[in-house]
């Protein structure tokens, strides 16, 4: 009995070795199978909408045509006494897109081999959906930036939110439902105002003593200068008691006695990332708006660690400005609008900013596909709304070097060519 036993164990102990070495072939032979499959996996769909064996860039169009024919839908919002008719693009409704795809495109691909065979083989019985991510921007707040050595505060604008939680749930409900028809929602609304100016905190944010230009041997660092700004406070909180939509502060400057220039050394001569786009010098106007924008931006030094602002660099987009009315998009539609085209400056200098490895701490898509980068590779700015930002990570300054001509928007950050590179 003894010896039978034995004997049954061992068959066991094979048997399960057999199993597992089957199954360890059959996976990698799956594998192999899908390690050349490019396209999102079968059985896999975002909000409802089926994008089995598609590319990222296909998925992105696909649901773009379906935010965009449900953005252009109207909303009723039906309160005890009246009833509302607005727009999603007037609630400012914004979908993450790229995020959702990846997801989507990931499944599958990032577990080990036993573990993405298991999600692959799921997806035949069980079908996967992902929610897209949806962002509700309701009010304008106020904000400034500086232009010919002025400060200048727009002042915010006021909105309607909703007065109960219910209501979010169900504009949710409706915005995750891409093919449904009607959209009524039967809750109160109210308006409120934006924050109140608060002159003390941007005195803060933009008050800098000038320090000179210098550098260290060793190890070698460059430190750049910093002019030296601020403003009368009390004069500019006298003005905001007047209500008006934008204020014009006088800024004070003091300027260091040493800049980069007076030190003598070499520097900004090495390229950490160059970026070109293409656009149409036929089209004036919009060629304007692209040059306006980008002379902003060139030739700006970034210290380490300081924090770039797209929309605080180039300023408020308007005709005192000098920009020009050229197409831009606004709710999945072509228009003609102040300052049309200056998103391909943004987004250019957006894919010079990713190739540099710096951080983005902030950016935006659009709502549709681009002609001058490819999907998921551009970067909507609206003043005062949305804004392109990233942070100088590095040990040393970094400049930017922005220029259109001849149809070509190139844009170059360069550091210092004696260090190593980080």
């Amino acid at each position: 009995m003894d010896k039978n036993k034995k004997n049954l164990n061992i068959q066991i102990i094979i048997t399960f070795i057999i199993i597992f070495v089957l199954l360890f072939v059959f996976s990698v032979i799956f594998s192999l199978i899908n390690i050349g499959n490019s396209n999102i996996l079968n059985g896999i769909s975002i909000n409802g909408i089926d994008i089995s064996g598609m590319s990222k860039e296909d998925a992105f169009s696909c649901i773009s045509k379906m935010i965009t024919n449900k953005i252009n839908n109207n909303i009723i919002i039906s309160s005890d006494d009246s009833e509302t008719t607005t727009t999603f693009d007037f609630l400012e409704v914004d979908y993450d897109i790229n995020s959702s795809i990846n997801k989507a495109f990931n499944i599958g691909r990032s577990g080990n081999i036993f573990e993405n065979n298991f999600e692959i083989l799921n997806l035949i019985f069980n079908k996967k959906n992902i929610d897209l991510e949806l962002k509700l921007n309701e009010v304008i707040q106020s904000t400034y930036y500086i232009e010919n050595n002025n400060l200048v505060i727009t002042k915010g604008s006021n909105g309607d939110i909703v007065d109960s939680e219910i209501f979010i749930q169900e504009l949710y409900n409706i915005l995750n439902n891409l093919s449904l028809s009607e959209n009524y929602i039967n809750i109160p609304i109210k308006n409120i105002n934006p924050d109140e100016i608060d002159i003390d905190k941007i005195y803060n944010e933009i008050h800098k003593d000038a320090k000179n230009a210098y550098y260290e041997k060793e190890p070698f660092k460059v430190y750049s200068q910093i002019n030296g700004v601020s403003f009368d406070k009390e004069n500019a909180k006298n003005l905001l008691k007047n209500e008006q939509n934008e204020y014009i502060i006088e800024l004070k400057y003091t300027y260091p006695e040493i800049t980069i220039n007076d030190l003598n050394i070499d520097i900004f001569k090495d390229t950490l990332s160059f970026f070109t786009t293409k656009y149409d010098i036929s089209n004036k106007d919009r060629s304007t708006n692209l040059e306006l924008a980008a002379s902003k931006i060139n030739d700006t030094i970034i210290p380490p660690g300081e924090e770039f602002s797209y929309n605080k660099t180039v300023g408020a987009r308007t005709i005192s400005a000098g920009y020009k009315e050229a197409k831009i998009y606004s709710n999945g539609q072509v228009v003609d609008g102040i300052g049309g085209g200056i998103c391909q400056i943004s987004s250019t200098l957006y894919n010079s900013v990713i190739f540099a490895n710096l951080d983005v701490t902030e950016r935006y898509n659009h709502q549709f596909l681009t002609s001058y980068v490819s999907p998921g590779r551009d970067a909507t700015v609206v003043y005062g709304v949305k804004d392109f930002k990233f942070k100088n990570n590095r040990s040393f300054p970094i400049k930017i070097e922005m220029n259109v001509r001849n149809g070509i928007v190139s844009c170059s950050i360069l550091r210092d060519k004696r260090r190593k590179r980080i």
